[in-house]
């Protein structure tokens, strides 16, 4: 109703054009999104700005609003400039679109490396970062898009730089997600490379191509396939497992039973993406069964609404969720109508 709606005026301070036209976005598409998502009307001429909405949205869209446009202060005399993704993180941090959402989270948790600050950008995000720093072994399971790997890359620079583990190691077990590891060229450690590339991305971009290049031809940093591990004992070292759900119930045993003294590991993975062969069970899933107990074992889990990239990701991510447990529901009422049948039949016989 329109007498429930709430208008609150502001400036931007200090009044700076190329600021503020980077801000707006080309058009005022990322006023749009924001007029859009939180479903206000946003109003400006210069710095003034008037936005007007339901209270909680039309709040959330100016402490929004002028959070970003902090952030397009000038970087070496050059204007930081606001993207979609950008402004689609900001909504997502301010937690107005998911009720279930807590209203309060820990915003003090960060990751420091040389390139920047490395913070959480929702309570999922915060705890796992809080959990990682706090845990041995800490397990980040949920979609694509939701951090859980780049954040891990993040907690392991950030350990090395500060001197607290000797090198940094990389693993995913060789399975194919539809491909055939067999008809690519080199060595298993080559095939296995490109199914590593998110881990490659994140270091790259949180210590520097060639940094990067020289860890890893001094062994600092180690990229080796899961099938590496057997027989090793891994001391002062920060180890990520990344797509633990094609694990082996054995291969994960196997891992985590390889972590030293002074070590920590973090292992990823989707449980909804399972590529392993039929009738194979799912190392990570068997973990989380087994180990839930464990208290020095932390466990995330993240959520459609976790994700950090772009908008429609989520919603995709949220329609296959929806989807698969339809199929899951409807695969039990199957199998309790066919034991009701058989029961019925010996009971006639």
């Amino acid at each position: 109703m329109s007498s429930q709606l709430k208008n609150i005026e502001f400036y931007l301070e200090p009044a700076d054009n190329n600021r503020l036209s980077s801000l707006c976005g080309p058009f005022d598409e990322n006023i749009k999104q924001i007029e859009r998502r939180l479903g206000v009307e946003v109003a400006h001429r210069d710095n003034w700005f008037k936005v007007t909405g339901q209270p909680v949205q039309t709040k959330a869209a100016m402490d929004i609003l002028k959070s970003l446009y902090i952030d397009t202060q000038p970087i070496r005399g050059q204007i930081n400039e606001i993207e979609p993704d950008n402004v689609h993180l900001a909504i997502s941090q301010a937690n107005v679109l998911e009720q279930d959402a807590p209203a309060v989270w820990d915003q003090e948790v960060y990751i420091k490396t040389r390139r920047g600050v490395v913070k959480p950008r929702n309570p999922n995000q915060s705890q796992y970062v809080a959990n990682i720093l706090t845990h041995d072994i800490c397990f980040g399971v949920g979609p694509a898009g939701t951090g859980k790997t780049y954040l891990a890359v993040a907690a392991a620079v950030d350990a090395l730089e500060r001197q607290e583990v000797r090198r940094i190691l990389l693993t995913r077990p060789a399975v194919e997600a539809g491909e055939k590891l067999g008809f690519l060229p080199g060595d298993l450690t080559q095939k296995i490379d490109p199914y590593l590339r998110p881990l490659y991305d994140a270091l790259f971009e949180m210590l520097g191509f060639e940094k990067v290049e020289r860890l890893i031809e001094k062994n600092v940093i180690e990229v080796a396939p899961l099938a590496y591990m057997r027989g090793r004992t891994l001391n002062d070292a920060f180890i990520i497992l990344d797509e633990s759900q094609n694990t082996t119930t054995e291969q994960m045993k196997m891992f985590l039973t390889r972590i030293g003294f002074n070590s920590k590991a973090v292992i990823t993975g989707d449980i909804t993406q399972i590529d392993l062969p039929r009738g194979a069970r799912s190392g990570l899933r068997h973990a989380i069964e087994v180990l839930g107990e464990v208290g020095e074992i932390s466990f995330n889990f993240f959520k459609s609404h976790d994700v950090v990239r772009h908008p429609v990701v989520a919603r995709i991510v949220e329609a296959y969720e929806k989807k698969e447990e339809a199929e899951r529901k409807e695969k039990a009422l199957k199998e309790q109508a066919y034991k009701q049948a058989k029961q019925l039949k010996e009971h006639g016989e």
